[in-house]
């Protein structure tokens, strides 16, 4: 099976990382979970180095294991890159060529695939800027699932609910030519 790294980002939406983790773990993919620092706050890293079964990156300054830096380790190895959630932020850094924190560098470091799954507020999702940078991406080859319109953490209604989870599996299938 492959290699997929699992970008987890600061969205409300991070809980449900967990079972995306879990179920990528249980049809046979190695998972490897990247968390931004903000993501920690709604997710332990814990939840998801148990799920995975693979220690889970949250800072480039805890890679001491080797002299090799694991998150460029990460980035060769990786046969997928998926970003569930995605924050306006981490689009942003993405569109940018921003490398400050370790999942933006491995993103900067792959030659991967990349799927980003999409959680924010609703403005967020549609301003423009974040519009541009997700078009930015398009163009160099990202796709994107979803975000769906719905009911929103910050009490909105409208765009910027994460994906369903069984959607984002069967897309990472379909872009692994597993489905």
């Amino acid at each position: 099976m492959s290699t997929i790294v699992l970008g987890v980002t600061g969205s409300i939406a991070a809980y449900k990382a967990a079972d995306l983790t879990s179920k990528l773990v249980k049809l046979g993919h190695t998972v490897h979970v990247v968390m931004t620092k903000d993501a920690t706050e709604f997710i332990t890293p814990l939840t998801l180095q148990v799920l995975s079964k693979n220690p889970v990156t949250t800072s480039i300054h805890d890679e001491k294991q080797s002299w090799h830096p694991g998150h460029i380790q990460l980035a060769d190895n990786a046969d997928l890159l998926v970003v569930a959630p995605a924050t306006a932020n981490i689009i942003a850094k993405f569109a940018n060529g921003i490398a400050d924190n370790p999942l933006s560098a491995i993103h900067l470091a792959t030659l991967a695939p990349l799927l980003i799954a999409p959680a924010m507020n609703g403005k967020m999702w549609q301003h423009p800027a974040t519009q541009a940078n997700t078009e930015t991406l398009k163009a160099r080859g990202a796709e994107f699932i979803g975000p769906e319109d719905g009911l929103l953490a910050c009490g909105y209604e409208g765009a910027g609910r994460l994906q369903e989870v069984d959607d984002i599996v069967a897309k990472i299938q379909q872009m692994l030519g597993e489905a």
